[in-house]
């Protein structure tokens, strides 16, 4: 009967772990460019992740508008996911989707009326609470691209690809968009692999001498 007992406590306690509630904070993406490790220099490895990202956006940004230009919105990248679920290569996706075709252009403005780098409408960024001329702002508007991300985030169910295509909408448009970042995101990733196993040769040669 003490036997039965402990074994009918043990299968309401499973129960209620898998019951538990969904918190937002615990979202992680299943298409993440890179996934943050469980170690205890977790954040340290994350750093490393980011600031990789960040030289390759860079080199991104600086083949469709000026170095300067490149360098400040890469960093961009880099400070404004700090903190939050998402990369510095979940913001440069979207610039360059929505903007790359303008020498990523703080001014650009399209047939619909969406603002800025990151293509805002009005309606959107005031829902997070950032006017129309903050747009114009680069790192308001990132801040903007953001929260809106948040909110696709929870419409996609923590899917970050179908958030982005969420993030331009739905239809043969959308469907068009998250082709066209799916082709970015590659390239990028190329790119990374590229880098890293130039430092992987570098730090072999290095280890040799």
């Amino acid at each position: 009967m003490r036997k039965k007992l402990i074994y009918l406590t043990c299968l309401l306690l499973l129960t209620a772990c898998e019951n538990a509630p969904f918190k937002p904070s615990e979202i992680q993406s299943t298409t993440s460019l890179a996934t943050e490790t469980s170690t205890p220099d977790s954040s340290s490895t994350s750093l490393i992740q980011r600031k990789k990202q960040q030289a390759v956006i860079e080199a991104a940004f600086s083949r469709r508008t000026s170095l300067e230009r490149a360098q400040h919105l890469a960093s961009i990248c880099f400070n404004k996911t700090v903190g939050t679920v998402f990369m510095p290569f979940d913001l440069a996706e979207i610039a360059l989707a929505e903007t790359g075709g303008h020498r990523l252009s703080s001014r650009a403005v399209s047939t619909k009326g969406a603002l800025g780098v990151w293509q805002l409408m009005p309606c959107r960024a005031r829902s997070h609470g950032y006017t129309s001329k903050d747009m114009l702002d680069d790192a308001k508007c990132a801040e903007a691209a953001v929260c809106e991300l948040y909110t696709k985030l929870d419409m996609a169910r923590g899917n970050l690809e179908r958030a982005k295509k969420y993030y331009c909408g739905q239809g043969p448009q959308a469907n068009a968009y998250i082709k066209k970042i799916r082709i970015l995101r590659q390239e990028m990733m190329a790119e990374l692999t590229v880098n890293n196993d130039k430092l992987a040769l570098a730090d072999e040669v290095s280890v040799t001498r």
